[in-house]
């Protein structure tokens, strides 16, 4: 009872993290495409300013870039709700992305009607719940957990103390729209280079 009051006072409303902008750092996207070859043309449908995209792009890879609000995001387009889409950008059929978190179920699902891979970064504890039990154990074909932590996240407008090392773990998450026969669970070090 204890350790999930302390949680629950760690954990932001809702209504304070608004649209749920938190940038991936560059080393998260750096050490996926070290994991996967990614095709010569991907989506980031939540680009916020573009950490993912800046990333991919310089790479070579087209990466086209929407999100519902304007963040900045070179040659991105705005105003596009994802969950409210119904086909792909041309010739695209992967989707790399920092779902807002309050929507990641509604955005995987989704991402897989559009996209035949969806890879998204999330919270380890994202394997726990049974309301994804559908994603998990029908579509979940890897897993790339960080060896160590991710510097810290925080939440777009954030005027609080900031810290460099966060408290929770992440990894991506690799969805087939295709069952896997298995999923395949691979360590990775954020901090492996480019």
């Amino acid at each position: 009872m204890g350790n999930a009051k302390r949680g629950d006072a760690n954990r932001h409303a809702i209504a304070d993290r608004k649209n749920d902008l938190y940038q991936t750092p560059p080393a998260a996207t750096h050490a996926l495409m070290r994991m996967v070859n990614l095709p010569s043309k991907v989506w980031e449908p939540c680009c916020g300013p573009g950490a993912i995209v800046n990333v991919i792009r310089e790479s070579g890879r087209k990466c086209f870039a929407t999100d519902l609000v304007d963040y900045g995001c070179v040659d991105s387009l705005s105003g596009v709700d994802f969950l409210m889409e119904h086909r792909a950008p041309g010739g695209c059929d992967t989707i790399v992305t920092n779902f807002p978190y309050k929507l990641h179920d509604a955005c995987v699902r989704h991402g897989l009607s559009l996209c035949s891979v969806v890879i998204c970064l999330s919270r380890l504890s994202y394997l726990e719940g049974a309301r994804r039990s559908d994603l998990i154990d029908g579509h979940l074909s890897k897993i790339f957990v960080g060896t160590e932590r991710l510097p810290m996240m925080h939440r777009q407008g954030w005027q609080g103390a900031k810290v460099k090392s966060g408290a929770m773990q992440f990894a991506w998450f690799v969805f087939t729209r295709q069952r896997p026969l298995q999923t395949i669970l691979e360590r990775v070090s954020w901090r492996g280079g480019k």
